[in-house]
């Protein structure tokens, strides 16, 4: 019984995924971080873009 005790508090695998959870969350706070940054000049970008193609159907 001790035996199993032991192995049970030098096993280590959960701190693995725990790990690769904290890596996974810093991603994605860059992810939105970059987008809330780059966001208004896609809007932009994007709006010019709907704006000539509007008006070259028009013609």
């Amino acid at each position: 019984m001790i035996k199993r005790i032991q192995n049970f508090l030098r096993d280590d695998e959960g701190a693995s995924a725990v790990e690769y959870g904290l890596i996974v969350g810093l991603i994605a706070i860059g992810i939105v971080a970059t987008l809330l940054l780059i966001g208004p000049q896609l809007n932009t970008l994007f709006t010019k873009t709907n704006t000539a193609l509007t008006n070259a159907n028009a013609r």
